[in-house]
């Protein structure tokens, strides 16, 4: 929910009309993520005008926004950050999202950033995806534009506490589950990544730069069958970017990996595909649970408030 300090507006974000139109900017990357949003802020009443990272945008975005009501997409390079801020002015926008993936190796090697992008690498103390896209929430916010909560709309899609598939963990996986909690904790504290894969109690691979989808794959070639993914939320997790996701794209690598069990963070990780990732996880015999708020480090209050 978003509210305005003092009495103001106050928004539901609720499946139907809300009482006041917000004019929301939507920033997407790539995969479903940003379609979710897209469909939910206009089923919500609000105008919504989407930036789509010209690099990382599916191209079927445009088609989607053109459904009634219609969405102004602007295609805009990645590093363009003060066209973005421009597009945004001048669309009335004063609140923004970021959904979608955006490839870490892109933002550190494919990035040709104009002058304002350019002020914002010079004063990062940290080159990490963090440390970037707070300092671009920073500047953002100067500019008038409060980035919120990437899962304002999305909420329902959240995983719930609890074992979420119909196979329960083993005994074996239940004790590498918990065997690599703590190391993922730590690993993703470390901004580093926010999967790990397990088996018989030792680290089999740890997410870097290069996604979950090849962290399973690379587990699967070096331990075998019967590895379990562990993907957390950072402690101190901002709601506003990099919040963990996974779909039935997810289940599919397991599968070919031949992974066995998932856990994820419960509250705080997306079920892209909702029911549909734990339906093809039944089909495989994948053992799927929420790990509670309370058994992860705990995560700061995201920012869903414009004064």
């Amino acid at each position: 929910m978003l509210s305005l300090g003092g009495g103001g507006w106050r928004s539901k974000f609720g499946p139907g009309p809300s009482e006041y139109i917000v004019r929301l900017g939507l920033i997407a990357g790539n995969g479903r993520f940003p379609f979710l949003v897209l469909d939910a802020a206009r089923g919500a009443g609000h105008e919504v005008t989407v930036i789509a990272i010209k690099e990382e945008a599916f191209p079927e975005l445009e088609i989607e926004a053109a459904k009634p009501p219609a969405a102004i997409v602007h295609r805009v390079s990645l590093g363009q950050l003060g066209t973005c801020l421009s597009i945004l002015r001048e669309a009335g926008v004063e609140q923004a999202i970021m959904a979608g993936q955006v490839k870490h190796t892109k933002i550190f090697s494919d990035i040709v950033p104009d002058l304002t992008l350019l002020g914002v690498l010079m004063r990062l103390k940290a080159r990490n995806t963090d440390a970037l896209i707070a300092a671009v929430a920073d500047v953002m916010r100067d500019r008038g534009i409060t980035l919120i909560d990437s899962t304002t709309f999305l909420e329902p899609l959240l995983a719930r506490p609890g074992v979420l598939s119909t196979r329960r963990p083993d005994e074996r996986e239940e004790a590498d589950l918990t065997f690599g909690y703590r190391i993922a904790d730590a690993v993703a504290g470390l901004d580093i990544g926010q999967t790990i894969a397990v088996k018989s109690a030792a680290v089999v691979a740890v997410e870097a730069m290069e996604g979950t989808d090849a962290v399973i794959a690379r587990a699967g070639e070096l331990a075998g069958p019967g590895v379990s993914v562990i993907k957390v939320s950072k402690p101190g997790q901002d709601m506003r970017f990099d919040v963990p996701v996974v779909g039935v794209a997810t289940i599919r690598a397991m599968v070919a990996a031949k992974a066995t069990a998932l856990s994820v963070d419960a509250g705080r990780t997306l079920l892209i595909d909702g029911a549909s990732v734990i339906k093809a996880a039944d089909a495989a015999g994948i053992a799927v649970v929420g790990r509670a708020a309370e058994e992860a480090a705990r995560p700061a209050t995201p920012d869903r408030t414009v004064g």
